[in-house]
């Protein structure tokens, strides 16, 4: 009766010993349950956002590149219509008026005139509604070149000059602090200054406002001087500075009015070319204030 009962308990205990056994795997079974599902459900959703095949994982990429193409080929033409628009403005030349056009027919741009011819040429060449002026525009063999010329015969409106010294001239306006002061406000009323040297410390206050007007006074175009009364009577007597600009070997410079006797331009250029030195001087044309240039031959002088 003893036996049976042994073998009886070491029955029980073995199968609790399964059951134990047994539960980390049905956990396992749990999961792997889980996990099907989870795998089902992806299973359903994913035919609506990928495609099944890699050919029609292919397809859908090379429409989707089709797409972007087509996209951005549109913008890409307007950047490049636009970028090169943008190029082009700068080598446009300015168009022309339509009296521009009228007059120049009658000129040979290819051709060289004497003193003489080229005024008189100039003369009827310009359009203008009002009295023009002679401009001379000359092609010199350096930049850096600056000096005075008193023309023979001076047309057109009188200088105004502000003078700063102890005897102010006749005929000018005399200047003081007051009228740096003012000058310092950006209000510039008059076409040239002369000043004693003194007075130099005084303006260079304001030489950001007169320096790009070229109305500060300079030793070399004769503005700084002692002789304040001299230096008046020679700019009111047709004294006039002449410089190249600053990064071209270029001379422009007002000769006179078109209303004047043929024989005054012609004297006034023959003495700003024979100041200038013929070593210096490369090229000349002369035009009016709107009208063509006409060339000058350089041997008639």
């Amino acid at each position: 009766m003893g036996r049976p009962r042994i073998k009886v308990m070491d029955d029980s205990q073995v199968e609790v010993k399964e059951k134990t056994s047994t539960r980390p795997s049905s956990g396992g079974k749990k999961v792997k349950t889980a996990k099907s599902e989870a795998d089902k459900a992806s299973s359903e959703v994913e035919p609506t956002t990928e495609p099944k095949t890699s050919a029609e994982k292919n397809q859908t990429s090379e429409a989707k590149v089709v797409v972007d193409d087509s996209a951005v080929k549109p913008q890409s033409e307007e950047k490049v219509k636009t970028e090169s628009s943008k190029k082009q403005k700068p080598g446009k030349a300015k168009p022309r008026s339509k009296k521009y056009q009228e007059v120049i027919k009658d000129l040979d741009r290819t051709k060289t005139y004497s003193l003489e011819e080229a005024i008189d040429l100039v003369k009827k060449l310009s359009y203008s509604q009002f009295n023009g002026t002679l401009e001379a525009h000359i092609n010199t063999a350096q930049t850096g070149i600056r000096s005075l010329v008193s023309l023979p015969f001076v047309a057109g409106k009188k200088l105004r000059i502000l003078a700063f010294g102890t005897k102010t001239p006749e005929g000018v306006t005399a200047g003081d602090d007051t009228t740096i002061d003012t000058i310092s406000k950006g209000k510039v009323d008059f076409d040239l200054i002369i000043t004693t040297p003194e007075w130099m410390p005084k303006l260079a206050k304001v030489a950001k406002i007169l320096g790009p007007k070229d109305l500060m006074p300079n030793p070399k175009n004769g503005t700084i001087t002692e002789d304040l009364k001299k230096a008046v009577e020679g700019f009111q007597s047709g004294k006039t500075e002449y410089k190249t600009e600053a990064k071209t070997p270029v001379i422009h410079l007002a000769l006179g009015k078109l209303n004047q006797p043929n024989e005054e331009l012609v004297a006034n250029t023959k003495t700003l070319l024979q100041t200038l030195g013929k070593s210096k001087v490369k090229k000349v044309s002369l035009s009016p204030t709107m009208g063509p240039s006409v060339k000058i031959n350089l041997t008639s002088l």
